[in-house]
């Protein structure tokens, strides 16, 4: 039989695509689920698979071509089935076909965000070498080792239960460690050739055009207010090492706020609302976005379901979805049913940052690093470990004392770990 090929609408905002790339010519054998197109749309690029097993008869757009929503742009035969030109015609057209009734495919599509960035022309960086034996190691001697080029595989730790600490990695790195620290501390601060260079023209990708108008459309169309306090995370910092001892798969501090933000949503339901009309709407699910960079900027794929998960599974999930969009493997509703996205930028020695709210999402927390810091606590100086929270809400659906009493229920959720017990 015949089959016509559409472009379907993904999401509420697509109302066109533009074609990228071609994959296939007239008398191609198609499979499948084998990729056709490349088509971007409003949010992304998107991967276009073929419904159906065939040959390609007629292709009915070119690249470059942008195209409305339920436009036909491939037919599919029989190998040796015969197509007329006045067929094809028709189809392109849009007019009715006398010659034959084919059957109209929807083609489900996977939407691709650009790939992750390519390696910087520079200095080879030599990975740490693999460790023969495994080290128990606290967080500030790794970050210390990280530092100073050290190998903690071969410090023999004097903590509890031969545990690698601070201290210990500080004395390797001022004996036999010193001249490939004081190298590698070199290579640590030495930059790659920038990819750009002054007074350059660059052209707009199709993500960074669809971020600037997403963006400009949130200044626009959202009031926003803003709310910023901090979370002691001593005790999750703790507790994450310890679990991570025995985890089938690496809890991130992500994995812990957003199953904080799940739980806190659930108890502030109207987080989750959007104005429509005279009256919020609030979401059926929980959903979170996480903020993903990649190299045009960011794509925030959505967590779902959030309020019937745990820790661990929240963890694997958002493992497997950050490599899905390293990867330009995203689907459609991969990108959709978020009401808050988590923006961390802590990894970037980032203190604390004002997020802007994604469009159809009622708030965006903003996260900074986790910082050592000096407060009183029961008449004396304790030094506990320090994050920013910083959340965007959109003042239509929000109120400010209902806000402000979400984020104080997220930071007493990550201040107790029996929270995620």
């Amino acid at each position: 039989g015949v089959t016509v090929i559409e472009l379907q609408q993904l999401g509420q905002t697509m109302e066109e695509g533009t074609v990228v790339n071609c994959h296939i010519k007239v008398g191609d054998e198609v499979k499948r689920d084998q990729v056709i197109f490349d088509i971007e749309t409003d949010k992304a690029t998107i991967e276009m698979e073929s419904p159906a097993n065939g040959f390609v008869k007629a292709i009915l757009v070119e690249q470059g071509q942008t195209i409305p929503v339920r436009s036909a742009m491939v037919i599919l035969a029989g190998k040796d089935e015969q197509i007329s030109a006045q067929f094809v015609n028709n189809i392109r057209a849009g007019g009715k076909v006398e010659e034959a009734a084919p059957q109209i495919a929807h083609q489900p599509v996977a939407v691709v965000p650009p790939p992750p960035p390519q390696a910087a022309t520079g200095p080879a960086v030599t990975p740490p070498a693999a460790t023969s034996r495994r080290a128990f190691v606290s967080p500030r001697a790794k970050m210390a080792a990280k530092e100073m080029g050290v190998d903690v595989s071969n410090i023999t730790g004097t903590g509890p239960m031969g545990r690698v600490v601070e201290r210990d990695v500080r004395a390797s790195g001022t004996t036999a460690f010193a001249p490939a620290a004081q190298a590698a501390a070199k290579a640590a601060v030495a930059m790659p050739e920038p990819k750009y260079k002054l007074g350059q023209r660059i052209e707009a990708s199709k993500l960074q055009k669809i971020i600037a108008q997403r963006m400009l459309q949130s200044k626009r169309e959202i009031p926003c207010f803003y709310l910023n306090m901090r979370a002691d995370m001593t005790e999750l910092v703790k507790y994450r090492e310890h679990v991570n001892r025995t985890a089938p798969v690496k809890i991130s501090f992500n994995d812990f706020i957003i199953k904080a933000m799940a739980i806190a949503l659930k108890q502030f339901p109207i987080m989750t609302g959007q104005l429509v009309g005279d009256h919020l709407q609030l979401a059926s699910q929980i959903g979170a976005g996480l903020a993903v960079a990649v190299e045009d900027g960011l794509v925030a794929p959505i967590l779902k379901n959030l309020e019937q998960k745990s820790v661990t599974q929240i963890a694997a999930e958002s493992k497997a979805l950050i490599e899905k969009t390293k990867a330009g493997r995203l689907a459609p509703a991969d990108l959709e049913g978020g009401s808050i996205t988590l923006s961390n930028l802590g990894a970037f020695g980032i203190e604390s940052f004002i997020p802007i709210v994604v469009p159809g999402q009622c708030s965006i927390l903003g996260v900074g690093k986790i910082s050592d810091t000096c407060i009183p606590m029961d008449g004396n100086i304790m030094i506990r470990k320090l994050m920013s929270l910083t959340l965007a809400v959109d003042h239509k659906v929000a109120n400010g004392a209902y806000a402000a009493q979400f984020l104080d229920y997220i930071r007493k959720l990550l201040e107790d770990v029996s929270s995620f017990k």
